[in-house]
């Protein structure tokens, strides 16, 4: 099973988006795995190396969808 990584804030926009995926991802397939990076700010670097510009953001498959625009990664950093 591989894993999808939901990166957000905790703002509305990330939240909304949280739900959304949540019910959109099948889950006998991936697990989901949610990063809020104003909590767990160590994994901000990690976000940045799988390519994560600003959240939310999705990694799935090594690949990065970034989902509407919360908050860049740069701002998260202060």
């Amino acid at each position: 099973m591989s894993t999808a990584i939901f990166y957000h804030a905790g703002c509305p926009v990330c939240l909304g988006a949280e739900q959304m995926l949540a019910n959109a991802i099948d889950s006998k397939k991936y697990t989901i795995e949610n990063v809020h990076l104003g909590t767990h700010a160590k994994r901000i670097k990690e976000a940045e190396e799988a390519g994560v510009k600003s959240v939310p953001a999705l990694v799935l498959d090594g690949e990065v969808f970034h989902i509407n625009f919360g908050a860049a990664i740069a701002d998260l950093k202060n």
